[in-house]
């Protein structure tokens, strides 16, 4: 008879979700190891592997949940309009810097099977603040749109790279200025 799964199950894989993201951020996932990783989240290799059967596996599973909780959060909040959206989005992207370097970086080297499930969720939210482009700057073209739209994820994807917590601008000031800076874009647009 099968065991069954641990009272801790879900919190053991959260744990070594958000260690795992680190370590293959700050190593490049294609350099990492899962014995790294272990070491990196402070336990064995053999538990590792215990969850996850390969570190593709691991990267995935990092992966799905990022971009699933970021969809989530998005769903809830697309009625608050752009400047909702973005201060939500950055938030959510809050603690999550390793995550989303992985996003950016690591997607492309999982199997197509496994890449699926993940660009249909980066293309969720990409519909999404298509809409809430659209709502602010009505007539653009298809291209325009899709430029407006990327342009606006160019804004909040690469905080991660210079923004350094306690220093300067905090979280949600800039949400503030980009939420402006967004906006003002987008009327001159419409």
């Amino acid at each position: 008879m099968a065991r069954g799964l641990a009272r801790d199950h879900d919190a053991k894989r959260a744990a070594l979700r958000k260690g795992a993201a680190q370590y293959f951020a700050r190593h490049g996932f294609d350099r990492a190891s899962m014995t790294g990783a272990a070491k990196s989240c402070g336990v064995s290799k053999a538990l590792l592997y215990h969850y996850y059967p390969s570190k593709e596996d691991l990267l995935f599973d990092i992966l799905d949940d990022h971009l699933g909780d970021l969809v989530a959060v998005v769903e809830a909040t697309r009625e608050q309009g752009m400047r909702g959206l973005i201060r939500a989005i950055l938030s959510a992207y809050e603690n999550a810097d390793a995550e989303h370097k992985l996003q950016l970086d690591a997607l492309t080297v999982l199997p197509a099977a496994k890449q699926a499930p993940l660009v249909a969720h980066q293309r969720r939210l990409v519909a999404i603040m298509a809409d809430a482009v659209a709502a602010e700057a009505p007539g653009l073209t298809p291209d325009r749109l899709r430029a407006a739209t990327m342009t606006v994820f160019g804004i909040l994807n690469w905080f991660y790279m210079w923004h350094r917590p306690g220093k300067g601008m905090s979280r949600a000031e800039y949400a503030d200025l980009a939420g402006d800076f967004v906006m003002g874009g987008l009327r001159s647009l419409a």
